[in-house]
Formats: C-alpha cells, structure tokens, sequence
C-alpha cells in the first residue's frame, strides 16, 4: 500500500474515534431511574445502615429495614406507643405519621437513631416530636423524648420534622408552625413568638441538652431554638465541603424556598413571603424592629420542596458538590449550581419523568436513590446509563 495513503487511513480511523465535546458530555450525562423496591407507604425519609441495607421511615407505616439486593422488608420493633393512629382519616391532606430518620454519626459504635413523627395525646390532638433510641435487634429500646413542640392541637399539617447532624456534631431540627390558614393566627404569629415551639429552626446536643453557643433570643424564648419564622421546612441537609446548612420551605401559594440557615436568622414567616396567602383577608401584623433573613432562592410556581441533599459522588461528576432538591408537586427533581453560597444556575431534571418526590439521599459509595410519595411507595435509584 502507498505510504502516504496509509497515514491518511490512519488519520480518519483516529479523527473517527474523536467524539466532539458536547457529544462525550452528552454521552457521559444520562440519568436514567430504576425501581429497586415498591409497595412502601408513603416513604419520608432513609437512613443507610451499609451500602445495601436501610432503615426506611413509612409516613402512613412503620419503621422498616430493607436490603435493596433481596428486597426483603421487615418492621422495626417498639416505636413509640404514642404514634398518631387514623393517617389520613381524620381530616383531608392531613400531613401526620413518621417523618425522618437518622443515624448517630457514630452509629457504628452507640447505635443510636434519631426519629421525628407525630405523636398523639388523648383529647388534645397532635404535636412534633423528636426521639433518641438505640437499635438493638430489629427493636428501638432506650427510648428518650429530646423535643416535643407542643402545644397539642388538632391541626394536621406542616409539622416539620427534618433533621441534619451539622459539622459541629450537633442536631438540627425544622419544626412547622402547624396552621393551614394564616387567618388562624394570633397577634404575634406562631412562628414569630418565641414563648412559641412550632415554626422554628433548633440546634441541640444529641443528648437533648442545650449548645452554649446557641444564639440569645432572651430570657423568654423556648430553649434551643436557632431561627424563627419557619412555616413547614422539611429539609435540612448539611454541605460537607462549607459546613453550611440549607433548608427547603414550603410556601402557601407559591412561596417555596431554599434557605440558608444562619444563626438567630428571621425567615420572615408570616410576616413576609414570597408567595401570597390562602387567606386573601390576612394581613399579619407588622412587627417593629424586626429583621428578616432573604431566601437564596425561590420558585415562581409550586414545587413543594423537601429532603435535598448536596451531591458528592463520583456516577455523574458534572453534578459534584450540586444541590439536589425534589418537589411534591409536580413531581420535580432540581439541580443547582452554587458558588460562594449563590445559585448561579438551576435546573429540572426528568422533565419528561415526573413523580411525586419526597426525599433524595446518597449511599455511603455515591449512589443516588430517591423517595416516591405515593400509597405504593418506591425507592428509585437514580443511575448514569452511559
């Protein structure tokens, strides 16, 4: 064969191989979801016992381990007694059941886990609570009550109930302010009366003791709470790579938000939203020398934001150090870009795919899985089909 036409069949076989950048950027970027496992009630949170083993929390269940290999399910023994009973029988939309839970950073040695629901008392109604147990045999034993934002009442909505472990080693805790109309109100709003537990952001030890570095909001205020003006926050995640701490909010109409959280912060709620209120006649009532906290981000249209996460894993690199946070409604999955604490860019994810969201997690090795809000509940993971 001619030389020269030798090196010229080698230069196209090479140039053949060379793919532009968009196509290898295309070609690396295919997110794809898988159903692992189904038939869960209303799934809310999930905590990674091993790479393959988890504890899921069921909104309208129980507390159940599942192996996502053999897909084999099975009921956590001894929740608390005081679980509110009757889900979603006793008024429409009511929000009660289990909500999150989570693992002790040194679970592997004390084996505690950490769980937020909605507990009932006789004749009064429902509250936020927050447990520590230790996990011993497929049982809770050593159960100890760590916060109750009472007071009682028979509304069944916006209970809060995410939790985070901050760098610090401290819990953090969203508490709702449990109303549904802002006409229901007091003079001084739920969430802004600090003799008040609901609408509130807390800070504790894991024991359930009091930082000392907890901001001061005075004599008065219901211990550990470290921001106000809260209206239904579930998520809370922690940034590894800051030490930073961002909530999603739920907004009445319109109104969802992403929050950084800074100590003593007021979000405003209800003072002020980015969204209006379901009750046109609501005009809150203007509190004088109050500040209040901007959110980094919010919505024009409802997406019902919940459990976010920051992504560190290694399956999709061009999400590295993202946020990720899924909606309820319209069943949205979002991708932000954030550089020194700013979204420079948002995205939705799975246009095309949408399911009612209610809880993104990463595994131990960086996988990414997703909760369903729905009565036939799934885990999906989220996987690059490359």
């Amino acid at each position: 064969m001619n030389k020269s036409i030798f090196l010229l069949l080698l230069i196209v076989a090479a140039c053949a191989k060379i793919e532009k950048p968009s196509e290898v950027s295309k070609k690396k970027m295919q997110p794809i979801k898988e159903i692992l496992i189904d038939s869960l009630k209303h799934p809310w949170s999930i905590a990674f016992l091993s790479e393959d083993e988890v504890l899921v929390s069921e909104k309208d269940g129980n507390l159940v381990k599942v192996n996502l290999i053999s897909k084999e399910k099975g009921i956590i023994k001894g929740f608390p007694a005081d679980l509110t009973d009757s889900i979603r029988m006793i008024t429409e939309g009511d929000n009660s059941g289990i909500f999150e839970v989570l693992l002790d950073p040194d679970f592997r040695n004390n084996k505690h886990v950490y769980l937020s629901y909605a507990a009932k008392r006789k004749g009064e109604g429902n509250a936020t609570k927050v447990v520590r147990a230790v996990l011993k045999n497929d049982s809770l034993t050593s159960i100890k009550t760590l916060l109750e934002a009472g007071p009682y009442t028979r509304e069944y909505f916006h209970y809060g109930g995410g939790m985070t472990f901050g760098v610090d080693g401290k819990l953090y805790i969203t508490m709702g302010e449990r109303l549904f109309k802002e006409i229901d109100e007091p003079e001084i709003p739920i969430a802004q009366d600090l003799k008040d537990k609901r609408g509130k952001i807390y800070r504790i030890n894991p024991d359930g003791s009091i930082p000392n570095d907890n901001p001061d909001f005075g004599t008065t205020a219901v211990p550990g709470v470290y921001a106000i003006g809260i209206r239904a926050a579930q998520g809370i995640t922690v940034d590894s790579k800051t030490g930073d701490i961002w909530f999603s909010e739920h907004g009445t109409r319109q109104g969802d938000e992403v929050n950084m959280l800074k100590p003593g912060a007021n979000y405003g709620w209800p003072i002020i939203t980015t969204g209006s209120y379901r009750s046109k006649e609501y005009y809150p009532h203007k509190i004088e020398g109050a500040v209040y906290t901007d959110p980094i981000w919010y919505w024009q249209h409802t997406v019902a934001p919940t459990g976010l996460i920051f992504y560190t894993g290694d399956e999709f690199p061009e999400w590295k150090n993202d946020l990720l946070v899924p909606g309820l409604s319209r069943g949205s999955l979002w991708r932000f870009r954030i550089e020194n604490k700013i979204i420079k860019s948002a995205e939705e994810l799975f246009v095309d795919d949408r399911i009612r969201s209610r809880k993104i997690v990463q595994s131990p090795e960086g996988k990414l899985y997703l909760l369903t809000d729905e009565p036939n509940g799934k885990i999906l993971r989220i996987k690059n089909n490359q």
